[in-house]
């Protein structure tokens, strides 16, 4: 591990950073060596980090206990990574460990306002499904437009959905698809599957049929149910030229 042995000699070096260098690497060991006196020290940082490893798997056996245990840490400390982590674990349960939605939309919410974006698209989800309190559409669309201000594709494709479906605001097909056109160059696959069906049907868009089945196409390969029911009219749109086309432009990677 040169890179290790690097980073070691800086004069420098800090022991969060050769962590997460390791980490990057695909080091697991390293890094949770490094993050666990860090976090038995109080670093809610390290303790998300070890807590996320339990989680996934990750140098580790998956053990949602440890996991809960780290986390609630981290949470408690007030680290909105962390927060947002447990929060996920509570969303969808693990051995020992209770899915607990009403606890997660609580963790989800205190990480938003925080700033956290991917907890800010979470929330926005929560919030229209609807499960632990009413829907609320307009609430949503606004932490949605958060997360989509930071980068983060989903809650782009979520607001396309808002602006289709005229949740919480008025129906504009045209915003939809442009919504739907940033997260799906961003590779949400769901974005990516409506942007193909507005560019088929023409809605909101100029209809364009190569295109169409070539975003149709990337949404399937990315695992959207939602591009299933347009494939087949997207297909019967064009000729062996246009399908030879979209296939090619499909395989393509996004510029």
């Amino acid at each position: 591990m040169a890179w290790l042995d690097r980073l070691r000699r800086a004069p420098t070096a800090d022991p969060m950073e050769e962590a997460m260098a390791a980490f990057r690497a695909g080091d697991y060991a390293t890094a949770l060596a490094l993050w666990e006196p860090l976090a038995r020290a109080g670093n809610a940082r390290a303790q998300s980090n070890i807590g996320g490893c339990f989680v996934e798997g990750l140098g580790v056996p998956v053990d949602a206990l440890l996991a809960l245990k780290w986390l609630t840490l981290s949470a408690e400390a007030g680290y909105a990574p962390g927060q947002r982590n447990l929060a996920t674990l509570y969303l969808r349960g693990g051995e020992g460990v209770e899915p607990d939605p009403a606890r997660a939309e609580k963790l989800y919410r205190a990480a938003a306002e925080q700033g956290d974006a991917l907890a800010q698209d979470m929330f926005s989800w929560m919030l229209l499904e609807g499960e632990v309190m009413p829907a609320d559409p307009e609430e949503a669309r606004r932490w949605a437009l958060l997360a989509a201000e930071a980068g983060i594709a989903s809650s782009m494709t979520r607001l396309g959905m808002l602006y289709h479906h005229a949740m919480g605001v008025e129906r504009d097909p045209t915003k939809a698809a442009a919504w739907w056109r940033r997260g799906a160059e961003l590779g949400d696959a769901d974005g990516q599957a409506m942007l193909g069906a507005a560019l088929h049907m023409g809605t909101g868009v100029e209809p364009d049929a190569v295109e169409a089945l070539a975003w149709l196409l990337r949404a399937q390969s990315g695992g959207s149910r939602l591009a299933r029911p347009f494939l087949g009219a997207a297909r019967a749109a064009l000729d062996d030229a246009g399908l030879e086309e979209a296939e090619r432009r499909a395989g393509m990677p996004l510029r």
